[in-house]
Formats: structure tokens, sequence, C-alpha cells
């Protein structure tokens, strides 16, 4: 698809494996589970996708950081607004020369560079669901704006512009309902050809969708510069569990699709991680350890420490002691328990970032995740060992991670609305877009979301 130029108004413990159920290979009427692969074959492209794996080169890394002892909240922060008039952003992706590439759920990705938008693609598959309410909506349907899926993540190769290839991952209709059947959704990962007029890819398909609810899916390249894709449960908590679906996952790949030589083993050798609900962030500390945030049942938000092999417990395990309603952790020897798991607190936490810049030194050296139906940042504070006091609500109880503590302090809640996701620049900044016009933000009322100029991007600064 030729690209179009358009303008929009601008303002400036591994082993957890072996306990695993594996379910049976099912056939094509039941399309929730799938088939694991007998072998993983490379995706063709007319360019070089391998890339050194070597994490001392990662840009971040730090085996020695040390996290901050303040409270984010004593910082006087501030947003100022980039871009508006979006239509659900859900991901970004920056190049190193400041070049950022979004997607937006409708079925849109676009590039913003000096000022002006231009569409890369739109990719005709995407389903046609996610649709955007109106600017100021004043209705009371948290469904006006369609589908929890569409075009979701996306990620730049780690070797851009050489390589000029854009990962992409969006849901698509596989079988149209009928008068007696529903629709069949699938995901599907992608990449597009930036230097062949976004010439499309598949690199995985047959994911396990949902038209609503649960579909992931953040991308990102890692301190080893693997593809990290995190997926939903598709709406079927049981798929999380198993091992021949791909659903309720965080997979790990080479950029050409095949899985690393030390992924662990599990039947799907593309799986990192089993047992996740709804998992829309993934990001990693300064010593590469990766921390994944996900959507809890019924509030119990979770930020997970991951590690390759390990089952995080969805749906048998989602609470602590005495939580008879969704299992608890202390009930299972062989899953993982959380940094954080937010209780009867609701965060709603898609995407977000360990942010390591120097633009906004309060949020330094922090996670920093948006919150959907909290309207808000959630900020969280990571220490190996106990954590000073610093305010803000802690999550150190016997039950979570053994190794880490964590503070978590709410920032900009309802100045924004609903927080879709939060991104590095390359030069330190932050950023973060809004995710207002898909019919969920809170009730009217007054100064309520969407506003004029909703959907936004926003530069977040610190006084």
């Amino acid at each position: 698809m030729t690209c179009e130029r358009t303008r929009r108004r601008f303002l400036a413990t591994v082993g957890a494996a072996g306990a695993l159920s594996l379910a049976g290979c099912s056939s094509d009427d039941d399309p929730g589970t799938s088939t694991p692969p007998e072998d993983i074959e490379p995706v063709e492209s007319p360019y070089d996708l391998s890339i050194d794996h070597d994490v001392e080169n990662w840009a971040d890394y730090d085996p020695e950081w040390s996290p901050p002892e303040t409270s984010p909240t004593e910082a006087e922060l501030g947003t100022e607004t980039v871009v508006e008039n979006l239509e659900i952003p859900w991901d970004m992706s920056f190049a190193d020369d400041g070049t950022l590439f979004f997607s937006e759920r409708i079925g849109r990705i676009s590039r913003y560079e000096a000022g002006e938008i231009e569409t890369v693609t739109e990719p005709g598959d995407v389903i046609d669901h996610a649709t955007s309410v109106a600017p100021e909506f004043e209705g009371e349907d948290w469904w006006g704006g369609g589908s929890e899926g569409g075009l979701l993540g996306i990620t730049l190769h780690p070797n851009y512009p050489d390589v000029p290839v854009l990962y992409a991952y969006y849901t698509y209709e596989a079988q149209p309902p009928s008068e007696d059947e529903e629709g069949v959704y699938r995901n599907r990962l992608v990449f597009y050809d930036l230097g062949n007029d976004a010439e499309e890819t598949v690199v995985i398909d047959d994911v396990p969708g949902h038209r609503i609810i649960h579909n992931g899916a953040r991308l990102a390249f890692g301190p080893r510069n693997y593809l990290w894709v995190t997926t939903g449960d598709s709406g079927d908590g049981e798929l999380a569990q198993d091992t021949a679906s791909l659903a309720g996952k965080i997979l790990r790949l080479k950029p050409d699709g095949t899985p690393p030589e030390d992924n662990p083993g599990f039947p799907d050798p593309r799986i990192h991680t089993v047992g996740h609900r709804n998992s829309q962030a993934i990001t990693w500390l300064p010593d590469a350890t990766a921390l994944a945030a996900e959507h809890g049942e019924n509030a119990r938000d979770e930020v997970n420490v991951v590690e390759g092999g390990n089952n995080y417990g969805w749906p048998k395990a989602r609470g602590g002691p005495g939580d008879d309603a969704y299992g608890s952790y202390t009930d299972h020897d062989d899953v993982t328990p959380p940094l954080v798991n937010t209780g009867s607190e609701t965060w709603a936490p898609p995407g977000g970032t360990f942010y390591t810049g120097d633009d906004v030194p309060a949020l330094s050296g922090r996670l920093v995740l948006g919150g959907l139906v909290s309207q808000r940042l959630n900020v969280v504070s990571v220490y190996e060992g106990e954590a000073p006091d610093i305010g803000g609500t802690r999550y150190d109880a016997d039950w979570m991670h053994p190794d880490y503590d964590a503070v978590a302090h709410a920032l900009f809640e309802d100045e924004l609305g609903r927080i879709r996701h939060v991104e590095q620049g390359p030069n330190g900044e932050l950023y973060a877009v809004t995710s207002n016009r898909d019919g969920r933000s809170s009730e009217p009322q007054e100064d309520s979301f969407p506003t004029e100029g909703d959907d936004r991007l926003v530069r977040i600064v610190q006084n």
C-alpha cells in the first residue's frame, strides 16, 4: 500500500514447564487451541534480519543499577500535547533519529516526523469492529468503541533503517458469524517492508483471538535483541495453561520468527512463559530482568518478573491467602508469584516502560505504566530486597515474589483519561498516548473523557 500523506492538528525459576498440563492437539472445529508446529522455518525477507544477541551491547545495560529512594510525587510534573485527534492509538516505536511510528486500533499505522503524520499502511484484514467514538462523546455505552481487538502492538527491527522492517500484531476474522454460530477470530504477527510500499509478511498466524477481549498484545525487542510478544487468553483461561496453544503466553523469537536455542523447550518452542491472562506490557530492568504487566480478573492486576519456563498461574491462581474466588498462589508450588498484585484495586495496566531517561528525573529508574480504568499513570519502584519508606502503596506481602519488593504511586489521576501506553524516546523523553475514544472512559460527568482533541500523544515533562 502506497504511503498517503495526511494532516492532523499538531501542537508543536525455570522448570515449572514440567508440571503443566498438555492439552491434546485440536481440530479445525475447535478454534481455541493450536497444534505445536513440528518445524518452524524462518520467514523470507529481502533483508538480513539476523542480529547480535549479546546483552552487554544493550544501550541501557547496567547490572549495578540502583533504584531511587525518593517519592516520584515530590516533583512537579506536567504534560505537553504533541499530536491530537488520533483514533484509539495503541502502541509506539521510536527510531534512533526520533522518527515515531504508532498504531491506531482502528487499523492504521502512521509515521510522525518533522511535525507531520504519514499513513504507512492500513491492513485490510484488521477487524472492522474496532471503531472509535467521536470526541466529546456523551453516550454511556461502555462498548461504544467496539472490540478490544484490532491493530495492536508494533515495534521496529533493531537495525532500522538499514533493515526497514516494522513488526505488527492484529486481530482478524477467520470465520464470519452466521445465524447459528459466532464468528471465529484470530491474531497474526506480521512485519511490513517499509522500503517496499509496506508489503506484509506473515511471521505467526492463527493465534487464538476474540472479537471483544483478551488479545494481548505488546511487541518489543529485548536487551538481547529477541522479539517478545505478549498474547491474551482470548477469553478462555484454560488456554493459558495449554502448552499446545499460543494464547495466554509470552513468546520469545528471533527476528525471523524462529525460536532461540535457549528458549525453555515447551511443546511450541516459541513460548517463553505461560499462565498469563491478558498481558499488554513488556519491559526490562537495567540488569536485563524482564517485567510484564497484565490485566486481572475483577481487579487483581499484576506486574510479574518474567523468567523463561515459568508458569504465572492464570487461571488457577490470582491472589493471596484466602482468595477462594480466584485461587491463592500459596496453594500452588508450580506457579511464580507476582511482584505486584493490586487486590481489590483496579489499575487496568496496558503498555509501559522502565524509564531510564533524564528528561523526567523523578520517574527515572522506575516502571511507568499506563492506566485504563484507573485513568492515571501507575509508577512502580522496584527493589531487590526491602523497599525504603517512600510513601505510596507497598507490595511486600510474604506470598508475593520472594526476591523483590515494589512501591506504587499514582500520577495524573483523571487528568488525561485512559492512558494506553507509555514509551521512552531516543533522547530520554517520555511520551504517553490516551485511549479515550474507545467508548470506555469514566461515566459522563463534568470534564469527563473524551474531550475535544482526544485521542492525543503527550510528552511528560518535569517543571
